[in-house]
C-alpha cells in the first residue's frame, strides 16, 4: 500500500486533475479513499469504478452511478446496489435471480419491491440461505408462507421480519399450527446429534458457534424464539411464558421487550441471574414500583442499567449516582429533565448528581457558570467541554484542579489559541491534553508541533491544517504510516508537493 497516494486520495484540497490523475493508477485502497470524496464528479466515479470494480458500491450508495453507466455483467455487485435502491434496470432481477452464484441470488433477495415471478423464484430457490435471506426482508403475505417452510433456517428468518403477521409470530414461538420442521443448517451438513465446537478448526465451516440438532433442531428454534422475542410484532401474550425458560438469553431477551406485561417484569425481578435482572431495570415500560424494588438490587449491572432507564425518577437516580460507577455519560433522564429539575439538579449536595448534569451540553448560562466553580473536580471535568465557557473561567479550572481537568479543558470547542498553547505546555505533562488540541480547530501551529511528541497524538496532529507546511512534507517520511497517511490528507500540504507525489499520466 502506498500510504502516501492513499493519504492524497483523501486530501479535501487536491486539485480535480490529480484526483483524475489518481484515479487513473488506483488500487483497492486509494479507490475506497478517493470513492469518499465529497466532490467526486460524476464522470469521475464512472471512471473510478471502472478501474475497481468492487467500489462501484459504494458509488452506487453515493448517487454516483445510474444503471445507465453499470454493466450488471461486469459490475454485478453494483447492479445488486442499484436494484436494491429501486434503481436498477427491472430486467436485471430476473437475470440476477437465475445467476449461478447463490451469494448474487442472496444479495437479489435482500432487494426491496422485486417483482413478483422473482420472488416466486426466489422462494423456491434450491440453496436455503436464499430462501432464508428472502424471508427476512418480504412481505407478510410472503412471509406467511415461508413459515411453513421446511427447513428451520427459513422459519428462523421469518421470526426475524418485522413485517410478519403477529398471529404467524405466535405460531413460530409456540409451534401450533405449523408442521415440525424438518431440516436444518446442522443436519443439512453433520450426522445428529451433533454440537458445534465454538472453537471449531476447520476453514470450510461455516455452522454458527454452538449450533447443535439432535434431530429436533435444537439451536435453530431457540434462535427462532430469541429473533421472535426481539420482534416488535411479536404479540406480549406469545412471549410471556419465556419467563420461567431454562435460557438465560430469552429471559434476557423477554426483559428488555417495551410491552412487557407488569406480572411478568414482577416475577422476572426475582430472576436468579442478575443479566435478566439488569436488562429489565433498562426498560421503559416497567412501572415505579419495580423501579424503587431493582433500585436496591445490588446484582452486576443492575443499578447501573437502572440509571439508564429514561423512566428512573430523579430521587432515585440520586440515590443511584452515589452508589454506582456511572461515568462520564449523558444519562436519558438527565437529559429530559425540566428546566425547574435542572435547577434542582444543580443545587444536589450529592457532587455525583452535580456531575451528572454537567454532561448536558445545553444548560443555562448560570447554572453552567455555577458548575464551572464547583468546588469538586469531577463536577468541573464534565462541565469544561461545555461551550460558551470565557477563557477565564477555562482558565479557573486549570489553575484550581490541575491535571484532573486539563484534558477535558482542551476540549472545550471555545477553548482559545493561546489556552491551547498553554496546555500543552502544562507541567506535568498530560498526554491526553496533546490528542484533545491536536483535533481541535483552534489549534496553533505552535500547539501543534508539541502535540507531534507524542506517539498517540501524533498522527491526528499530522493532519491538522495549522501544521506548518514544511513540517507536513516532513511527516511523510515519516516511520509510522498513520501519520504519512495523516500529513498526505493534510488539506495544508503544499499544492506543488501534491503534484510531485501523484504519478503522471504516464505513470513516471
Amino acid at each position: 500500500m502506498n500510504h502516501v497516494l492513499c493519504g492524497l486520495a483523501a486530501n479535501a484540497a487536491l486539485p480535480s486533475e490529480l484526483v483524475d490523475r489518481l484515479i487513473a493508477v488506483a488500487d483497492t485502497d486509494m479507490a475506497e479513499r478517493l470513492a469518499g470524496r465529497a466532490e467526486l464528479s460524476r464522470a469521475q466515479a464512472v471512471a473510478l469504478a471502472s478501474r475497481v470494480e468492487e467500489i462501484a458500491v459504494q458509488l452506487v450508495y453515493k448517487g454516483l452511478l445510474t444503471a445507465a453507466e453499470v454493466d450488471p455483467v461486469a459490475q454485478p455487485h453494483a447492479a445488486l446496489a442499484l436494484l436494491d435502491e429501486r434503481s436498477g434496470a427491472p430486467e436485471w432481477a430476473l437475470f440476477f435471480a437465475s445467476d449461478p452464484e447463490a451469494e448474487r441470488r442472496e444479495r437479489l433477495a435482500a432487494c426491496p419491491g422485486l417483482p413478483p415471478d422473482v420472488v416466486e423464484m426466489l422462494a423456491a430457490d434450491s440453496d436455503v440461505r436464499v430462501v432464508a435471506e428472502l424471508a427476512s426482508w418480504t412481505t407478510p403475505d410472503m412471509a406467511a408462507r415461508l413459515a411453513r417452510h421446511p427447513h428451520a433456517e427459513v422459519r428462523r428468518a421469518v421470526a426475524a421480519n418485522e413485517t410478519t403477521p403477529p398471529d404467524v409470530l405466535a405460531m413460530l414461538i409456540t409451534g401450533d399450527g405449523l408442521p415440525p420442521a424438518q431440516r436444518c443448517l446442522v443436519c443439512d451438513s453433520e450426522e445428529t446429534p451433533f454440537v458445534h465446537d465454538p472453537q471449531c478448526p476447520r476453514l470450510d465451516c461455516d455452522l454458527r458457534s454452538g449450533a447443535s440438532c439432535a434431530g429436533s433442531h435444537e439451536s435453530t428454534v431457540l434462535e427462532t424464539a430469541m429473533l421472535a422475542l426481539g420482534n416488535p410484532a411479536t404479540p406480549a401474550e406469545a412471549v410471556v411464558r419465556f419467563a420461567d425458560h431454562p435460557s438465560t438469553l430469552l429471559r434476557c431477551r423477554l426483559a428488555a421487550r417495551p410491552d412487557l406485561p407488569p406480572e411478568v417484569g414482577a416475577r422476572l425481578a426475582g430472576d436468579p441471574v442478575p443479566g435478566v435482572r439488569a436488562d429489565l431495570a433498562g426498560n421503559p415500560a416497567i412501572d415505579d414500583a419495580l423501579i424503587h424494588r431493582l433500585a436496591t438490587d445490588r446484582g452486576h449491572d443492575v443499578q447501573r442499567a437502572l440509571a439508564h432507564n429514561p423512566r428512573v425518577p430523579l430521587d432515585v437516580l440520586s440515590r443511584l449516582a452515589g452508589a454506582v460507577k456511572i461515568g462520564p455519560t449523558l444519562l436519558p433522564r438527565i437529559a429530559a429533565a425540566s428546566p425547574a429539575e435542572v435547577e434542582e439538579l444543580s443545587r444536589s449536595s450529592n457532587p455525583a448528581v452535580r456531575m451528572l448534569l454537567a454532561e448536558r451540553r445545553d444548560l443555562p448560562t448560570g447554572i453552567r457558570d455555577v458548575l464551572a466553580a464547583d468546588p469538586d473536580a469531577k463536577v468541573v471535568k464534565s462541565i469544561a467541554p461545555h461551550p460558551g465557557l470565557s477563557e477565564t473561567r477555562l482558565r479557573s479550572m486549570v489553575e484550581r484542579h490541575g491535571v484532573r481537568v486539563v484534558a477535558k479543558v482542551a476540549a472545550n470547542p471555545d477553548a482559545p489559541p493561546a489556552l491551547l498553547e498553554d496546555l500543552a505546555a502544562h507541567v506535568p505533562p498530560v498526554h491526553k491534553v496533546f490528542r484533545e488540541i491536536a483535533r481541535h480547530d483552534n489549534a496553533t501551529g505552535r500547539a501543534l508541533l508539541v502535540c507531534l511528541a507524542d506517539s498517540r497524538a501524533r498522527p491526528i496532529a499530522a493532519g491538522h491544517p495549522a501544521l506548518p507546511p514544511p513540517v507536513i512534507v516532513e511527516l511523510l517520511a515519516d516511520d509510522d504510516w498513520q501519520v504519512v497517511e495523516a500529513a498526505a490528507a493534510n488539506p495544508s500540504l503544499p499544492p506543488a508537493v501534491m503534484a510531485e507525489l501523484v504519478p503522471g499520466p504516464s505513470g513516471a
